[in-house]
């Protein structure tokens, strides 16, 4: 009989480690260690090199839609008069935090809320909102917009270029606010040795993340595409801790296994190869897999699963302040063409899918002008899909359905043409 340990498979670690963020994140209030309630792209190195448990409202609305749990608290955000116009993650928050239901995995209480306006501005009103809930602080990391185009790599497909010099000393003076913020609310000096390993440790890992998400573009792709939205969560809560690294790497080498050994994850054959713009349906993502299934398209590149791509210099606070404030929603039009272009072209996509996402406004308004650029640039067939996050009351799976044969019928219709 053998003696070797079998070795566990990235789907088997990661369902492993989400049900360890839970558990740690729920032990912390008993553990009387202070508790934030964070926006997803916020620098995370502070809070982890000072042992603060950070829960991730938007990672958490997103689970709860994934299970179609987004109604009653969508329905409770309007009685509590919140508009359907605002981001269905808000709502869903905002309710929750109210309601107290037993919601599995929960969100123990904050001790403090801490949000950055890199993504969307929408965060500010809602982790306003939030503190004045819990009665609790709240700090914001303000960054200003990038009006100014800097530019994108084409092979990492990340913007390029630092920010003028006045807007990285803003955030910096900022991060030094929220050290002495912290070390209030903790009782204890900043543990800046902690927090040097803390930024070594992120980048391992947005390198690792970049590296397993990479390979869905390799042709054909041995990543099944939606896969990269199940993926993301410990890119959003744990991106500052060892395993996470030790997880994209054990995906890259399944990946790289996979090349060599002509298999996919994706269990069709791969007619179609396309970009998915936007964020996941989450109360619908089974529906748009098989609808995509079905015809044999997979998802070979996204725009959403590269904001985490968080590369900088460890110990470099300009580079660092630099890498949180260019996250693409805080870019110009110009450079959004430029990077879904780029990806576009080295995934070698035959079309793209735009969701058109009633949650997400500055993605929403921005869009029709950047299809219309996009495509002037690539020529390569796209559809549109009206749909949103989590609210499933703004989704129709009929729609859906016909949009994904349109493009199908493009592209078709393109490579007979070509023949």
């Amino acid at each position: 009989m053998s003696s070797e340990v079998p070795k566990i498979s990235s789907k088997d670690l990661l369902a492993k480690m989400q049900m360890q963020y839970y558990v740690e994140l729920n032990k912390a209030k008993y553990d009387k260690k202070i508790i934030a309630w964070a926006s997803s792209i916020v620098p995370q190195e502070f809070m982890e090199a000072m042992d603060i448990a950070v829960a991730y409202p938007e990672n958490h609305a997103a689970a709860i839609s994934a299970r179609k749990g987004s109604l009653r608290y969508i329905d409770y955000a309007d009685k509590m008069g919140y508009s359907p116009d605002i981001c269905s993650y808000a709502r869903i928050n905002l309710a929750y935090a109210e309601m107290e239901t037993d919601e599995i995995p929960g969100l123990p209480k904050p001790n403090f809320v801490v949000c950055t306006n890199n993504i969307c501005n929408v965060l500010v009103k809602w982790y306003e909102s939030l503190a004045h809930q819990f009665k609790v602080p709240f700090f914001l990391i303000d960054v200003p917009f990038n009006y100014e185009s800097t530019g994108v790599d084409e092979e990492t497909i990340r913007f390029t270029g630092l920010l003028p010099r006045e807007r990285l000393d803003y955030i910096k003076e900022q991060f030094k606010e929220f050290t002495a913020f912290l070390e209030k609310i903790c009782g204890k000096k900043f543990n800046e040795e902690k927090f040097k390993k803390v930024m070594e440790i992120s980048n391992r890992v947005a390198k690792a993340w970049s590296r397993a998400m990479d390979y869905a573009a390799a042709v054909p792709s041995p990543m099944d595409g939606f896969q990269m939205f199940n993926y993301m969560m410990m890119m959003v809560c744990m991106r500052g801790r060892e395993e996470t690294a030790q997880l994209y790497d054990l995906i890259a080498e399944e990946m790289e296994q996979n090349i060599k050994d002509g298999k996919s994850h994706f269990p069709m054959m791969q007619q179609y190869r396309v970009m998915w713009d936007g964020i996941a349906c989450w109360p619908y993502l089974k529906h748009n897999y098989t609808t995509m299934l079905s015809e044999g398209m997979v998802i070979v590149g996204s725009t959403y699963p590269k904001a985490w791509e968080l590369v900088y210099e460890p110990g470099n606070m300009d580079q660092m302040a630099n890498i949180y404030a260019g996250i693409g929603n805080n870019r110009t039009m110009e450079d959004q063409v430029v990077a879904r272009s780029a990806i576009q072209r080295h995934c070698k996509c035959d079309g793209v899918v735009y969701h058109m996402n009633r949650s997400c406004k500055i993605m929403d308004m921005m869009q029709p002008e950047m299809r219309r650029q996009i495509v002037e640039e690539t020529n390569i067939p796209f559809v549109s899909f009206d749909g949103d996050q989590s609210d499933p009351k703004n989704f129709s799976e009929a729609q859906f359905e016909t949009r994904i044969q349109a493009l199908v019928e493009n592209i078709d219709a393109r490579r007979e043409e070509a023949e």
